[in-house]
């Protein structure tokens, strides 16, 4: 196989077989709601079970998680198309490497999603719940009385739960729309004057 098809594959496998790995360790040596702090009460593991998407947010009811993992899976399914296209199109590499990472993370809980239930003998199949554990309430405080909707109450930030496949996902969104301009310019050249030759970054 080719360097370009490998590399970001390679990634997201690695990204995969990590997430999984602390995920089973997770799972297999905390209580639920346990904590672990390795950054006082700035950073710590929590281990939670998020029933719907990215960062604990969920999508109700048993037919809810249903179309939400179905959905998962076709999402999955095209953008692992859609990094195929890339590759074979010569985008920018930087482009191909992200949306291998954002590939990992959305393949990542739909691992969780699809066959933990079975795995650990508590949902049938799609009705699994995806192991969350990296916490890092950063900065915590209290909504001025003058705040409208949430005075008085509690700020945590940053207040969700997430895995690796979560900070994956992010990672790989926020790096394409701070570098979009970079990464697609070469395409634009390409349209504008189709006779001239293209050199890629």
């Amino acid at each position: 196989m080719k360097a370009s098809y490998t590399r970001p594959f390679l990634l997201a496998a690695l990204v995969i077989i990590a997430d999984q790995l602390i995920k089973t360790w997770v799972h297999d040596h905390m209580q639920l709601g346990e904590e672990i702090r390795f950054l006082g009460s700035r950073g710590m593991l929590h281990y939670t079970l998020n029933n719907g998407m990215a960062f604990g947010m969920e999508f109700g009811g048993s037919w809810g998680k249903l179309f939400l993992t179905l959905f998962r899976i076709g999402a999955v399914v095209a953008i692992g198309y859609g990094l195929l296209f890339l590759i074979k199109h010569k985008y920018h590499r930087g482009l191909i490497m992200n949306v291998a990472l954002i590939f990992a993370g959305a393949l990542g809980n739909i691992i969780d999603s699809t066959f933990y239930g079975i795995i650990y003998n508590y949902a049938p199949l799609f009705h699994g719940q995806v192991i969350d554990m990296f916490y890092f309430p950063l900065v915590q405080g209290h909504y001025p009385s003058w705040f409208p909707l949430w005075a008085n109450e509690e700020f945590i930030f940053f207040r969700p739960v997430f895995n690796l496949a979560d900070a994956a996902i992010s990672v790989g969104v926020i790096l394409i729309l701070i570098n979009q301009k970079h990464y697609f310019k070469h395409q634009t050249v390409e349209v504008s004057t189709p006779n001239s030759e293209v050199v890629e970054d």
